[in-house]
Order: structure tokens, then C-alpha cells, then sequence
């Protein structure tokens, strides 16, 4: 019993220096965010003043939008084209698919500076002026092998005569790929949605070289504001983990509601 109860603390201050390590620079970064003062290391009161600052930032304010509109075009076309090419790998035949899906591989093994340079060569050869459009094509383009990876696993599970019962009963090919297919593919798509989105919205390095015309996303502007002493760097970060958090919160909460309500539902009619 005394080897187990050591063991149990031992495991119990591993598991908190883990969380320490993982979690008191957000909490750091969150509790400064209220100080009253420039300083990053002395709190010297209680203020708002930082959230003010950033809300009346322009620039900071165009980043956010450029970030938000950026990750939800990148996230519904990779998504959408992601979706489409895992269903069509699955009836390729052995070679072709297993070629393809190595070359999938390569851009998210790919290192980013490596990707990032490719892009910039590519856009300055085909003369498109960088900004807006070519960061879009940028993150679409990175994207989308994530979202491969998440739905063709999910495709390979499927039993092919499904579809083909549904096209044999009268369903049209996009009935069946409709009310058929993508219902079994919603986990898969999910996961590889919110990949894309995460990946798109928190980039930097790809970013960074795609951009121009003064154009830039929140990870650029958090860049720039380290180059000096701007406290309004911690009140956007603060802002964009508890959007995060409450995401996560209510991702884990609403089908738990979900649940227990259709639980409900069930034995209202049993009883």
C-alpha cells in the first residue's frame, strides 16, 4: 500500500508539472493582459486599457478579418476538394492510389520554410501580385492533404454497395453521394474541417512569404508586435484562446445535450 500511495504522488506531480509547463504561459499571457502598465514582467493594476487599444487598432482589426475569411474560404474549398479526391482515390486503382496518396504525404512532411519559398517562386514567376488572393491559394493548397488524411481512412471503411444499391433503388448520383455518402463520411470531413481551419488560421511561415500589398493575418501582426515592448499582443492572444476554449466547451457540451435529450425522448415513448 506504501509503494502504491508513492507511486500515486509521484504520478500526480508528474501529471502537474506536465499541465505547469503546457498551461502557465497562457495563464501568464492572460493575467497580463489586465495590467494597467507597459511592463511584461511587474503587474501594477487592474485595466482594461489593452482591450480598448486593440479594439480601436485598425490594423490589428484588418488582421483578424484577413485571418477569420482566410481559414473559412481555406476550410470549405480544401474541405470540398479534399472530400472529392478521397472518394475518387477509392477507386483508383492499387498503384495509382498508393502513388498518390505518397505524394499527399509530401507537403505536410514537407517542411514549411520549403513550402513557403515554393510558393513565393511560384506566384513571382507566374508575375501574380501577392496578398489576398495568394495567400487564399496558398492555405487551400496546404490544406488539403490534411483533410485527405482524415477523410480517406474513413472511405476505405465504407462498403461500396451502398452506393450502388442506392443508384440501383432510383437515387441520381448526387442523391446517393447526398444522403448516402457523405452521412457516413460527417466524422471524417468534421475532423479534417477543423484541421484545415486550425492549420490555415494559425500559419505563420507560409504566410508570411505569400503576402504583400499590406495584407497580413493575426500571426504576422503578432510577429511584428514582438519586435516591441506592446502589451496589446496579450489581450489579442487572450482573446483568441478563450474563443478557443468556448469552441472546445461547446463541441464536448451540445452533443452531450444532444444525447441526453433523444435518452429522453426514447423513454417518454417506452414509458
Amino acid at each position: 500500500m506504501k509503494k502504491l500511495s508513492t507511486s500515486k504522488i509521484f504520478y500526480c506531480i508528474y501529471i502537474g508539472i506536465i499541465f505547469a509547463f503546457f498551461y502557465l504561459p497562457i495563464a501568464v499571457t492572460m493575467f497580463f493582459s489586465f495590467n494597467s502598465s507597459k511592463s511584461l514582467t511587474h503587474f501594477t493594476g487592474f485595466s482594461m486599457r489593452w482591450y480598448v487599444n486593440l479594439i480601436s487598432d485598425n490594423e490589428i482589426m484588418a488582421a483578424v478579418s484577413v485571418s477569420i475569411s482566410i481559414a473559412i474560404f481555406a476550410t470549405i474549398i480544401a474541405t470540398i476538394l479534399g472530400t472529392i479526391t478521397s472518394i475518387g482515390l477509392s477507386k483508383c486503382k492499387k498503384i495509382v492510389r498508393e502513388l498518390l496518396l505518397n505524394v499527399n504525404n509530401v507537403p505536410i512532411m514537407n517542411p514549411e520554410i520549403v513550402t513557403a519559398i515554393g510558393f513565393m517562386i511560384l506566384f513571382s514567376s507566374l508575375r501574380i501580385s501577392k496578398g489576398y488572393m495568394t495567400m487564399l491559394l496558398a492555405h487551400i493548397a496546404f490544406c488539403t492533404p490534411y483533410v485527405i488524411t482524415s477523410v480517406y481512412p474513413k472511405v476505405k471503411t465504407l462498403d461500396p454497395n451502398l452506393v450502388d444499391a442506392a443508384l440501383d433503388l432510383g437515387a441520381t448520383p448526387f442523391q446517393a453521394l447526398y444522403k448516402v455518402l457523405l452521412p457516413m463520411l460527417k466524422e471524417g470531413i468534421f475532423a479534417g474541417a477543423l484541421l484545415a481551419f486550425t492549420m490555415s488560421f494559425d500559419d505563420f511561415v507560409i504566410s508570411y512569404f505569400v503576402t504583400g500589398n499590406g495584407v497580413s493575418n493575426i500571426s504576422i501582426i503578432v510577429y511584428n508586435m514582438t519586435k516591441r515592448t506592446n502589451p496589446t499582443i496579450n489581450a489579442l492572444s487572450t482573446i483568441v484562446i478563450s474563443i478557443i476554449f468556448l469552441t472546445m466547451l461547446v463541441v464536448k457540451i451540445v452533443p452531450y445535450i444532444v444525447r441526453k435529450r433523444r435518452k429522453e425522448t426514447l423513454h417518454e415513448k417506452i414509458s
